[in-house]
């Protein structure tokens, strides 16, 4: 573990019982960005979708909290968000929480990148299982992904090669609801 993602764990150990006061989840914790311009991103998630308000009420709770935390040195901008219907999949949890969803993963072999696209069917801590729209299923090391996140589809379903509208869902997930 690097001494930063040392340093983000401390963060999110700091403000997690501020944030589940709320009723929330700490989704992921994240420092962007170099220099003089670097961003603490705390994204949390609740049941009923997060909100201005909730956005608000998380950032004034947690905000002295991070301030106290001397874990990350330098000064950086606290930013408190959602992470929306694309959700980016860094953690175990995020894949276990997305089996059944739509999502892109980019990621190592040894031909050079690739990116998968399809329904996440499985995940066992190490491996992922992504079914493709052709059926075929991949199956990729998170050790070897560099990018994924899920994938909101908007709009109608997309037409087969015939124009007809897919007759079969194959388990789509057009989003879970959480933002």
């Amino acid at each position: 573990m690097s001494a930063t993602d040392t340093q983000l764990e401390a963060v999110r150990t700091a403000v997690e019982p501020a944030v589940a006061a709320l009723g929330l989840d700490v989704y992921d914790v994240e420092l962007v960005g170099g220099g003089g311009s670097r961003t603490l991103r705390i994204t949390v998630t609740g049941a009923g979708g997060v909100d201005l308000e909730t956005i608000t009420a998380v950032t004034h709770a947690v905000s002295p909290i991070v301030d106290s935390t001397s874990t990350i040195g330098g000064a950086y901008l606290l930013e408190v968000s959602s992470p929306g219907v694309e959700r980016a999949l860094r953690l175990p949890a995020h894949y276990s929480s997305a089996v059944g969803e739509e999502v892109s993963v980019k990621f190592h072999t040894g031909e050079g990148p690739r990116r998968v696209r399809g329904v996440l069917r499985r995940f066992d801590g190490e491996r992922c299982f992504v079914e493709s729209d052709d059926g075929a299923e991949e199956e990729i090391a998170i050790a070897d992904v560099t990018q994924a996140r899920t994938v909101f589809e908007w709009g109608p379903k997309p037409r087969d090669r015939s124009g007809n509208r897919h007759s079969k869902d194959r388990g789509r997930a057009r989003a879970k609801g959480k933002s």
